[in-house]
């Protein structure tokens, strides 16, 4: 495949910019792409336009606004094969994982909000006392700044743009510099499904040049962001003086509690997936594992074999379980977490076997699914997030001991509990610092339920009902009647 020109999608044209950014294919270390390299006039550019589209979108019936979106995710799902190999090459997962859950998700993310917003309801309330009539009118905020990552960088942006849509707002949207193609392509889908244009409006570029921009346009009311906690610091000083509506969804540093009455059979499995999967690079990614010291050696000695047996190579290969890590610098940072490791005296299960991968591969940021013991609580590879596949798995006592020492972090995004005991999980789960928390399970998602983090994990909650609410001023409207 040549190299890809990527250009920002403004108005519903493809315009080019000034000056471009690399953009490198995990899996080889090649520049495969160029991306714009965005900055003020761009932004400024696109939230004029989107500004403009707004009346008449906002005004648009909410059942034809469904209609477009529906058929948006008719024909993402009708490419599905090529969004996949277009996603592997942005972000290095394989391209069985991208075609079996990322880009199956970012369809149902549009077909989910494009139907649930038909069944929106407002409020009403008769005041017989001074025979008045109460109602609520729902409207749409105005332009939307929406600026998601590069770990699920299609299933997160539509997480984002499908609520922001159906409920009448236009979008400006900033995806991660590192994974740009897909939604690059998505705006392909836009036009030919008959947005309007200006409705959704794509500016690439990094955080502080195109997307320091959006969060301070004094025409955009809503932002909503997913990414690191450094980053959400600065986002929210540069909100404030503007009263931003802001949602949040930050790192997590997850905990899985296994108690020594698990069923192995169903938790190692899981345990593994939610351990590795996307090479371990998704927020909700377990990274800290308790383990009962009753079956605590017979948990790692299984673990760490099953850990071993995960293939790590070529992302086309329907075998490869963990591709590639996004960059030479996250590679670099996640491997440091084993130096860090080797100094504490930590012990490394697996993970420093040499690489067996093919040629085209070998200038690839691949890693081994890395299991570690013997490291004590206060440890970085504890405390901080890591966002790679890296795993420790500490040994517990008590039902107290354990919740004290899973909440002594500052994020609390996710958490699993597995255990037979139902009055176990019930107690425990209730008690984590923890927005999601599954028992039994992992990454089992309704949209009618709420997510988000606690701690520093993140603001703000996304059920299907809060992302509606949150892209929306409610108004209360009293009329009285005599």
């Amino acid at each position: 495949m040549s190299e890809i020109k990527v250009q920002n999608f403004i108005d519903g044209k493809f315009v080019g910019t000034e000056k471009y950014l690399d953009s490198f294919d995990p899996s080889t270390g090649e520049v495969w792409a160029k991306i714009p390299d965005s900055g003020q006039t761009d932004v400024d550019t696109a939230v004029k336009v989107a500004k403009s589209a707004f009346e008449k979108w906002a005004s648009t019936p909410v059942a034809e606004r469904s209609k477009i979106m529906m058929k948006i995710a008719d024909l993402l799902e009708s490419r599905l094969d090529e969004f996949a190999e277009l996603e592997s090459r942005d972000q290095g997962k394989p391209v069985w994982l991208a075609k079996s859950v990322d880009i199956p998700r970012a369809v149902y993310n549009l077909r989910f909000f494009a139907t649930c917003a038909l069944h929106d309801l407002n409020r009403s309330s008769h005041m017989q006392a001074v025979d008045a009539f109460n109602y609520t009118m729902k409207m749409p905020v105005g332009v939307a700044g929406l600026i998601s990552p590069w770990n699920l960088p299609l299933y997160l942006l539509t997480f984002k743009l499908a609520p922001a849509m159906i409920t009448g707002n236009t979008v400006v949207a900033k995806p991660s510099e590192m994974t740009s193609v897909t939604a690059w392509k998505l705006a392909e889908v836009f036009n030919h499904a008959g947005l309007p244009a200006g409705v959704v409006n794509f500016v690439f570029g990094t955080g502080p040049n195109a997307g320091d921009a959006i969060v301070k346009h004094p025409d955009v009311p809503v932002v909503s962001f997913t990414g690191g906690t450094v980053t959400a610091v600065k986002l929210r000083i540069a909100a404030a003086p503007y009263s931003k509506k802001l949602s949040l969804e930050l790192g997590g540093k997850n905990p899985g509690i296994i108690f020594d009455d698990a069923d192995l059979e169903k938790c190692i499995p899981t345990t593994i997936r939610s351990s590795f999967m996307n090479q371990g690079e998704i927020c909700l990614c377990t990274s800290r594992l308790y383990v009962q010291r009753g079956i605590y050696q017979t948990f790692l000695d299984r673990f760490v074999a099953e850990a071993k047996k995960l293939v790590v190579g070529d992302p086309k290969s329907p075998d490869t379980f963990t591709g590639a890590l996004i960059s030479k610098e996250h590679l670099a940072k996640v491997k440091g977490y084993v130096t860090i490791a080797r100094q504490e005296g930590a012990t490394i299960l697996c993970g420093e076997e040499p690489l067996n991968l093919p040629e085209r591969n070998k200038t690839g940021y691949f890693m081994r699914p890395t299991v570690i013991s013997d490291v004590g609580d206060s440890s970085r590879l504890v405390t901080e997030e890591i966002f790679g596949p890296v795993v420790c798995v500490l040994p517990f006592d008590t039902v107290q001991e354990v919740i004290e020492r899973a909440n002594a972090v500052k994020y609390g995004l996710a958490a699993t509990v597995w255990s037979t005991n139902v009055n176990t999980l019930h107690t425990v789960s209730q008690k984590l610092h923890a927005g999601t928390v599954w028992a039994n399970c992992w990454m089992v998602r309704d949209l009618n339920m709420p997510f988000g983090g606690m701690k520093e994990s993140g603001t703000g909650r996304e059920s299907a009902k809060d992302s509606i609410e949150f892209f929306t001023e409610e108004k209360t409207i009293c009329v009285k009647l005599n």
